[in-house]
């Protein structure tokens, strides 16, 4: 039974007469016809493996923030989302399972490219500029320390990967494979989401070092597709203990990575399950992260 204020945690979904289309590592997707039904489960990957134990409130913080952004941030790009809250007609005997953690959406033709902004260097970011002074072919000043702000915030973009790594590419590179003209339009609003929402999240305490973003084409017309600016899609440090020259605390998944380096896992599968004090520590990152941007306790 779930703790007081708590909702039981779904690890995933099997909602019968829905088609079910995908499961990726957090999200299943069904197939509404010319629409998508996109829940967000409270499964946790680390290392690129799905963990056993779920992180109750993390699908709902996901889908929350997501929309909280996609609202916010809509006069830069159209998002796909039609409803969050019409879970009608042939989802109504499953509304309370996908109240507050899915999202009915626009099918569309998803761009093959992640579209990563970065203002800080961190991550794959600081291990390609220690190997060649630069990220994803952009050069950068000498002696710049780990976590570092970065002179100017830089679009990196990746291919998308289905499992492991994404591979981080340049510009040019993203522009062989979808065309210059819509390359250059993803960058551009790409860099604006993140300098829009950085700025807002700075007034509130947090830091946006990095952030990826999706597109799909409806069409012809260029929609933000997926989630907008979670914890699972960018990295959020507290300002009030920024310190850079080290890896920085985060409103994420930082409990289990730790506890999972401690453990000595070798980081394949299959996954241990994750002791309580470790969850409870997590799921209150996420629901943190979510109070410090919309101003709100998680509905």
């Amino acid at each position: 039974m779930a703790s007081p204020g708590i909702y039981p945690a779904i690890s995933q979904t099997d909602f019968a007469g829905l088609k079910l289309l995908a499961r990726g590592k957090v999200r299943d997707i069904y197939d509404l016809g010319d629409r998508l039904l996109i829940v967000a489960t409270d499964r946790l990957s680390a290392f690129d493996v799905i963990l056993p134990t779920p992180i109750p409130d993390k699908g709902r913080v996901l889908t929350q923030l997501s929309l909280f952004w996609f609202d916010k941030l809509r006069g830069i790009v159209p998002d796909h989302v039609i409803s969050a809250i019409d879970f009608t007609g042939q989802l109504a005997p499953h509304a309370e399972t996908l109240r507050g953690r899915s999202m009915i959406v626009r099918s569309t033709q998803p761009v093959p490219i992640e579209c990563v902004a970065r203002g800080y260097i961190s991550g794959s970011g600081w291990k390609d500029y220690r190997a060649t002074g630069k990220i994803c072919g952009i050069p950068l000043p000498a002696g710049l320390k780990e976590s570092d702000r970065l002179p100017e915030p830089i679009f990196t973009p990746a291919t998308k990967a289905t499992t492991g790594h994404d591979e981080n590419i340049s510009f040019q590179e993203a522009a062989s494979q979808i065309g210059e003209s819509l390359a250059t339009r993803l960058r551009d609003i790409t860099l604006e989401v993140y300098r829009r929402a950085s700025e807002f999240a700075a007034e509130r305490g947090i830091v946006i070092a990095d952030t990826k973003l999706e597109f799909g084409l409806d069409h012809g017309e260029l929609v933000w597709i997926d989630e907008a600016l979670t914890p699972d899609s960018s990295r959020f440090w507290p300002a009030d203990s920024y310190q850079p020259g080290k890896a920085q605390p985060s409103f994420d998944k930082q409990y289990v990575r730790d506890y999972l380096e401690r453990i000595g896992w070798a980081k394949q599968p299959p996954a241990p399950a994750l002791p309580a004090d470790v969850v409870d520590a997590t799921r209150a990152k996420y629901r943190e992260a979510y109070k410090r941007l919309t101003g709100r306790e998680l509905e």
